[in-house]
């Protein structure tokens, strides 16, 4: 999936990200382990495919940037 086509294909009612959620994809990309279940971005990144949610070995959730989000993430850094 292009960066083009990834940024187009969040094309939901409200399409824009948080500047929270922005912060939470950056930092579960950096450190998925320390971003806690129950936050609100959390549910909207899953909701919009941009992170998943997987069971770490102990039973705690761990989540992980998804290809979609990376390529968000790659198109936020180089307005920067």
């Amino acid at each position: 999936m292009s960066d083009s086509e990834a940024i187009t294909s969040l094309a939901t009612p409200n399409p824009m990200l948080s500047p929270h959620e922005i912060a939470t994809l950056m930092l579960l990309d950096d450190a998925p382990g320390r971003v806690e279940r129950g936050r609100a971005e959390l549910d909207a990144l899953l909701s919009l495919e941009l992170v998943t949610e997987e069971l770490a070995t102990a039973g705690l959730p761990c989540f992980q940037v998804t290809p979609r989000g990376h390529t968000i993430l790659r198109a936020l850094a180089r307005l920067v």
